[in-house]
């Protein structure tokens, strides 16, 4: 019989100190919803964690997180939020930007106004956007709105580096304020591929039909990131002008200009496009694609009212959950 052995919380932090050996993965989920004493023993020993292995971390936190939207790494953010290194820092306010919490309005508006580098100032710029949104729909104090607004106003329009402004004219897109508009048609009239993307990015967040004129001929332009975000863009703003032309777009050289186009084929719907996503489906062997395809239906279903939800089959005698069992180990995370 083998021998049981519990791991603490304390184990898994000497874990991630151990250079010599790779992080389990499967103890990467119960950095989520640290207890107090958790959180301090983890702040204790930060700084003696490599730069490597934090990176590492942060990364793999990120992908976990968008794999399991329950999962919370907010503590562990707050801590990395301070750290010397850009990328680490970047990293937690990306995690952050994901929950939304009103509370940290003020913390990315710091972070991207005075943070030591462009990478870092860009993350928290581009995380205001949904805080503009929430705005935009009434659930956000009026005041808290103009300021947030006010202040990526002067970022997008300012010195700052473009990477930063850029960002900053996303989370504006969003906006219905009359000032987010000539700085969008600044964007889309400045000739570089960037800021022509960061343009049709806005003004796909902008609910706003009018810029159907600019969206459109930028489905043919000759740069795989322009086209990709007028596809995004397309789809955003529901254009069934752009139906024939996405079509084409599903046999684009690129990838990610076909995968803008399912997706913005799935929101907008029209004559012909279950039976182009569904052919498309059949077709390809690239399990990203098959992937989206998959979900685009889905969409379509919904967004069009034909249902296409069924129930999941699942075999007689088979559970409704994954069970893990690990022969050797028993995680005891109890302080």
């Amino acid at each position: 019989m083998s021998t049981v052995k519990k791991i603490t919380f304390k184990d898994l932090v000497e874990a991630l100190l151990d250079e010599n050996k790779p992080f389990p993965a499967r103890y990467l989920h119960h950095f989520s919803d640290l207890s107090t004493s958790n959180q301090a023993l983890l702040q204790k020993t930060w700084s003696q964690v490599s730069l490597r292995r934090r990176q590492a971390l942060m990364e793999d936190l990120e992908q976990l997180g968008e794999a399991d939207d329950l999962l919370s790494f907010e503590e562990v953010c707050r801590l990395a939020l301070h750290d010397s290194d850009p990328l680490v820092r970047a990293g937690a306010v990306r995690i952050l930007a994901e929950y939304e919490l009103v509370e940290f309005i003020p913390v990315f508006l710091d972070i991207a106004e005075h943070d030591e580098e462009a990478l870092v100032r860009a993350a928290a710029a581009l995380a205001l956007g949904p805080f503009v949104y929430m705005g935009e729909v009434d659930l956000l104090n009026v005041a808290v709105l103009r300021n947030l607004e006010d202040k990526l106003l002067v970022i997008a329009g300012g010195k700052d580096e473009a990477s930063v402004r850029m960002r900053a004219l996303e989370s504006l897109g969003f906006s219905s304020s009359e000032e987010v508009i000539p700085l969008i048609d600044a964007a889309y009239r400045n000739g570089n591929a960037e800021w022509l993307a960061a343009a049709l990015f806005a003004m796909g967040r902008s609910a706003n039909a009018d810029w159907e004129s600019k969206v459109l001929p930028m489905l043919d332009d000759k740069r795989p990131a322009v086209r990709s975000e007028a596809a995004t863009a397309a789809g955003r703003l529901e254009l069934k002008a752009a139906v024939r032309r996405l079509l084409e777009l599903l046999d684009d050289s690129d990838s990610q200009v076909r995968l803008a186009s399912i997706w913005a084929l799935s929101e907008i719907g029209g004559e012909g496009v279950r039976s182009a996503l569904t052919d498309m489906l059949e077709n390809t062997e690239d399990e990203e694609e098959v992937q989206l395809l998959e979900d685009a239906l889905d969409n379509l279903s919904f967004n069009d009212g034909s249902g296409g939800f069924e129930m999941l089959d699942v075999g007689e005698g088979e559970d409704d959950e994954d069970l893990f069992y690990f022969e050797d180990e028993e995680i005891d995370l109890e302080d």
